[in-house]
């Protein structure tokens, strides 16, 4: 898996919508990747602290926008 993918399936992993073999691949990356890491790891806390802890889903929108602001940094940074 590379950052790209990775990015693009970060929070459909925090919602629990990945298959196992997929969930498997993103953890695999998660655990090598720093960078990958610390963005999951940014947005798994953002999520919990404006929920007090619980996750919930992002709007359709919201998430898009999310995922290409991502996806635009990735590409300056590389």
């Amino acid at each position: 898996m590379n950052c790209n993918k990775a990015i693009k399936e970060i929070c459909r992993y925090l919602d629990g919508e990945l298959d196992e073999g997929l969930k498997n691949t993103l953890e695999a990356h998660l655990t090598y990747c720093n960078h990958c890491n610390a963005v999951y790891d940014s947005t798994k806390k953002t999520i919990e602290l404006y929920c007090d802890g619980k996750v919930f889903s992002l709007p359709n929108e919201v998430h898009n926008r999310l995922h290409e602001a991502l996806k635009r940094k990735l590409q300056r940074d590389s």
